[in-house]
C-alpha cells in the first residue's frame, strides 16, 4: 500500500525497533510507496511511513529495489561531507558519511546478509540506516 510521507520531526527522531516476522506487510508498504515516489527518491526507511520498525529500501546501482531489515553498518571507510535531501524534510542539508561501508543485515525473505557497498549507494543506506536511529540530517 503506498502511504504517506512522514513529517512530523518528533515522530522521526523516535528510534525504531527490530522488524520480526509479523512485520513481514512493512516491506511491501516501502516498496509501494518508494516505487510511488521514484523520480524524487532513491531510498525509504520504515519510520518515513509511519513504521517505527528497522527496514530501508533503497534503488541499487542495477536500478533495483533491495530491502535491509534490521541492518547495521559494521565497519566504515573513507570519511567525506556530503549534500543530501529526504523527503521528509524541505531542502539540503549536509551530513558526513563513508564511501565505503559493510553492513550486515536480513533480506526480504529474513535471510542473513553481510555485504560491502560503495560510493552512492553506501550514501543511500547511511541516510536511511540514520532515520532508523531518529537522526534527522
Amino acid at each position: 500500500m503506498i502511504k504517506n510521507i512522514v513529517k512530523d520531526i518528533n515522530f522521526l527522531k523516535n528510534i525504531s525497533e527490530d522488524m520480526t516476522q509479523d512485520d513481514k506487510y512493512i516491506i511491501d508498504d516501502l516498496n509501494d510507496t518508494l516505487l510511488f515516489n521514484k523520480s524524487r527518491c532513491v531510498g525509504m526507511a520504515a519510520n518515513m511511513i509511519g513504521y517505527l520498525k528497522n527496514a530501508i529500501i533503497f534503488e541499487d546501482n542495477k536500478k533495483n529495489y533491495q530491502i535491509m531489515i534490521n541492518p547495521k553498518i559494521i565497519k566504515k571507510e573513507d570519511k567525506y561531507e556530503a549534500e543530501e535531501g529526504c523527503l521528509s524534510l524541505d531542502g539540503t542539508r549536509k551530513a558526513i558519511r563513508y564511501k565505503k561501508i559493510k553492513v550486515e543485515y536480513l533480506d526480504a525473505l529474513y535471510r542473513k546478509k553481510i555485504k560491502t557497498f560503495t560510493d552512492f549507494e553506501a550514501q543511500i543506506i547511511q541516510h536511511e540506516i540514520d532515520h532508523l536511529f531518529g537522526i534527522i540530517i
